[in-house]
């Protein structure tokens, strides 16, 4: 396929998936976007989209006394942010934050959402996780990740924005193991986060960030913990049924389903999609992104 041929064709398929993500009802958007997932979507081809009135993203280091060492966070504020409004901001928190500044573009997902009236004004923070061993350690299930975000990170974001303290009107997200911190958070957190969009998390993955048995520590977790007002929104590619570490730990793609299961014979509002064709990548994540985030605050009263 010649250049030009592709980039109309992607071109037409992002105008597709955004139209019905922000169009669409929440379960419809969700499986719109399954089916045109095939189309790689770049930050580019979101960039090169209409020309909505953009928020505004600052950088900030603060001190992360949990794992002690500095860390980088991003704020992302809609257009027109308030801080005198009479209704405070829900909240959007990403792992990995830098790549949601750039390949995965959270902060134009949300100006393009609110322009089309499709969710409220959402105010997000973007968490550094490093790289590597370090970004395993942190988001693999580690105790300390749950103290830094509620004691550190939500406490400095609610001094300096006017954001919500309702965790019904918070979500959290992320993308492999990113999208495992964020269930790991909520189910631990609840009190801090009421949603988790989490895409092919590494729900395989055993407690603080360890590749040995026991597996599936969350998946566990979930039966032996109360059952806590969270609500989930999961995805993991078709292409992802193969074992981890590999070939001698889990299927990678049948720990999401157990993951699932468990949360669904606890009582847990969950919303599963297996993406056909879909595999572990940010050009298979984004295109999703919108949909994912509608479909949890679309019940939402207005603000």
């Amino acid at each position: 396929m010649s250049g030009r041929l592709h980039r109309v064709r992607v071109k037409r398929m992002t105008t597709l998936v955004v139209a019905c993500a922000l169009a669409c009802t929440p379960a419809l958007a969700l499986a719109f976007a399954v089916a045109l997932a095939p189309a790689a979507l770049s930050a580019q081809d979101v960039a090169q989209g209409p020309d909505f009135p953009r928020g505004a993203v600052t950088a900030h280091v603060i001190r992360d006394a949990s794992f002690g060492r500095t860390r980088r966070v991003w704020v992302y504020t809609p257009p027109g942010y308030d801080a005198k409004r009479k209704a405070p901001y829900p909240v959007v928190l990403a792992f990995d934050g830098a790549i949601y500044l750039d390949s995965m573009p959270l902060p134009r997902v949300l100006d393009s959402l609110l322009a089309l009236k499709r969710t409220t004004a959402f105010v997000a923070v973007l968490v550094d996780d490093s790289s590597g061993a370090v970004r395993t350690a942190e988001l693999g299930n580690a105790a300390r990740m749950p103290v830094f975000v509620a004691t550190q990170l939500v406490p400095w974001l609610r001094r300096g924005w006017h954001v919500t303290r309702d965790p019904a009107r918070v979500i959290a997200t992320g993308s492999s193991a990113g999208g495992l911190g964020a269930s790991h958070l909520a189910l631990t957190r609840p009190d801090v986060v009421g949603n988790v969009f989490s895409q092919s998390g590494a729900f395989w993955r055993s407690a603080e960030g360890s590749n040995g048995a026991p597996y599936e520590w969350l998946t566990q977790r979930v039966g032996l913990i109360p059952k806590q007002p969270v609500r989930f929104v999961l995805d993991v590619g078709a292409l992802e049924d193969h074992a981890t570490l590999g070939g001698s730990g889990p299927n990678f793609r049948d720990a999401t389903r157990r993951f699932r299961d468990a949360l669904s014979a606890r009582g847990y509002d969950v919303t599963y999609v297996e993406v056909p064709e879909g595999n572990h990548g940010e050009a298979w994540w984004r295109q999703r992104l919108a949909a994912g985030l509608v479909a949890l605050s679309a019940r939402w009263p207005s603000t």
